[in-house]
């Protein structure tokens, strides 16, 4: 039998060409798992504000390993050793890192499976991974976890500058529209250098830096913190939360048997066993799209109700304010809704909830960004930089919001 030829080139509309690496990206690609990406949206319910933010989980992950294969031929450059196993691990590590997400990507973490978050499952996918792989994951899954003695590494994975950030900045801002969030990734990768085992910037890069934190900020208002997008959002984690609160009044309801186990299940990460894993990894966005369009259907008044408004985006309507929403206000609203339909409290709590978001696009007491001068001293970028709005992003600023139905539920 003819050999396949593993070394393929994807087109990617952000960078263009992106060249597989070698034979095992090009497996892991192609294994289940990963294909799986593919059925996870990128950004959530993003697309309900933003048409065009339909793009995946698996875009973004090729999109990662390219920057990573960008970044490594910059620091080989400039003189910082990267063997080939360690090249190879980078790009595993960070092809992976997203791996775990469930179905619309953070709108439903911790919501299928309790209290686990993605990065926990993706650990899970990846030594399951390691196994079938005959341990060809075991540097990766040591960067990963932090557990690699050279730091700068898991860094280039998971920082406050990393290729994950790097990526999907650019990517989430060319599929949305929003251009206040397109940064120069490859300027930013190209200052990239490590010291004293860290990562740093040279200072010369020290603007990228600056409009890259600014294009955080943007977008988390702007885009990941949409009103719009945030109640679309906690709605569809209302739905999952009345639906497993039916099942286990032993109420019937259609959906997919992956969805159904996880309905039935209340599972934990000591639970998250082989079996398990392999039911989550057939759950995507299909499953719960197909589930809320039958139930729109449903006789149970509060199910019906949430995936209609999801279903044809008649969603509640929320307000934002810079301080708390008054208990007054709250009841006001609660009252309302009970009057028009005679439901309980506890029913008119699926549609009637504050909350609050916070933005916080540079954090000072997490792993710095730190800038490489010119005589070799190492300063925190809100230290080197002139920008006085720098200190303004290391500060977390914090909105209230109340959401209740309009006039037509």
């Amino acid at each position: 039998m003819k050999p396949s030829n593993k070394l393929k080139i994807l087109n990617d509309p952000i960078y263009g060409f992106i060249t597989i690496p070698n034979s095992i990206i090009f497996d892991l690609i192609e294994h289940k798992y990963f294909q799986r990406l593919r059925r996870i949206s990128q950004m959530g319910m993003s697309y309900l504000v933003y048409p065009g933010a339909h793009h995946t989980r698996f875009h973004h992950a090729i999109g990662c390993m390219h920057l990573m294969q960008k970044a490594v031929q910059v620091l080989r450059f400039k003189g910082v050793a990267i063997s080939d196993e360690e090249e190879k691990a980078l790009y595993i590590a960070i092809l992976l890192h997203d791996i775990g997400h469930g179905p619309f990507s953070h709108a439903m973490e911790h919501s299928i499976v309790s209290g686990v978050s993605h990065e926990e499952i993706s650990l899970l996918f990846m030594e399951e991974l390691n196994t079938e792989f005959n341990d060809d994951l075991t540097l990766a899954i040591q960067i990963f976890k932090g557990d690699y003695h050279r730091k700068f590494m898991l860094q280039l994975i998971s920082s406050q500058i990393d290729m994950d950030r790097a990526d999907y900045l650019k990517r989430d801002s060319f599929y949305t529209g929003v251009s206040e969030g397109n940064i120069n990734s490859e300027r930013l990768i190209t200052m990239l250098n490590v010291k004293d085992n860290e990562l740093v910037v040279e200072d010369k890069g020290i603007y990228s830096v600056e409009k890259f934190l600014d294009a955080r900020r943007l977008m988390y208002w702007q885009v990941y913190l949409h009103k719009t997008s945030l109640v679309a959002e906690q709605l569809l984690i209302r739905v999952l939360k009345r639906a497993k609160e039916l099942v286990k009044k032993g109420v019937a309801l259609e959906a997919s048997k992956p969805l159904t186990f996880f309905l039935e299940n209340e599972i934990t990460l000591d639970e998250f066993n082989g079996n398990c894993l392999e039911t989550f990894a057939k759950l995507d966005d299909y499953d719960i799209v197909s589930a809320m369009k039958n139930w729109q259907y449903h006789e149970d008044f509060v199910l019906k109700n949430l995936c209609e408004m999801i279903i044809n985006r008649h969603l509640l309507k929320i307000k934002v304010k810079k301080k708390p929403i008054t208990e007054a206000v709250f009841q006001k609203h609660m009252s309302d809704l009970k009057g028009r339909h005679n439901i309980s409290d506890a029913d008119a709590n699926y549609f009637v909830f504050t909350g609050q978001v916070s933005n916080l696009a540079y954090s000072r007491k997490k792993q710095n960004i730190n800038i490489l001068n010119k005589n070799g001293k190492v300063v925190d970028i809100v230290k080197a930089s002139d920008q006085l709005s720098l200190k303004a992003l290391s500060k977390p600023v914090t909105k209230y919001y109340i959401c209740y139905p309009k006039d037509q539920l």
